[in-house]
């Protein structure tokens, strides 16, 4: 069992940045892919961006250029860096993890970012 804690929400106006964190029980290293959803009010939840074991990164188009994301093996972190943060990113943020032999699928929590004036 994987356990996720994400952190680093917060409220931020159009146009700043934030840095989420992503703190897992075990180490990342042994996890296939690691991502970042998000799941605004009435919407369904979308994947933002992953990034595997391997280092291989993938981003959501409609983050792409703006949002980074990354791992620390040594701390068992990943991060989500987001920038010129527009009023549509508000949402609940949440950390993935995706295990592929046995297959499982661990969630954290979530974590609220609010983009507004």
């Amino acid at each position: 069992q994987v356990q996720l804690v994400e952190s680093g929400g917060g409220l931020v106006q159009p146009g700043g940045s934030l840095r989420l964190s992503c703190a897992a029980s075990e180490r990342i290293f042994s996890i296939n892919t690691m991502a970042w959803y998000r799941q605004a009010p009435g919407k369904e939840r979308q994947l933002v961006a992953s990034i595997t074991s391997a280092g291989n990164t993938n981003y959501a188009d409609f983050v792409k250029g703006r949002f980074t994301i990354s791992s620390d093996n040594a701390k068992n972190m990943v991060y989500l860096q987001m920038n010129s943060l527009k009023f549509e990113d508000t949402a609940v943020y949440y950390c993935n993890a995706e295990r592929y032999v046995p297959y499982r699928n661990y969630w954290g929590q979530g974590t609220q970012v609010t983009v507004s004036s």
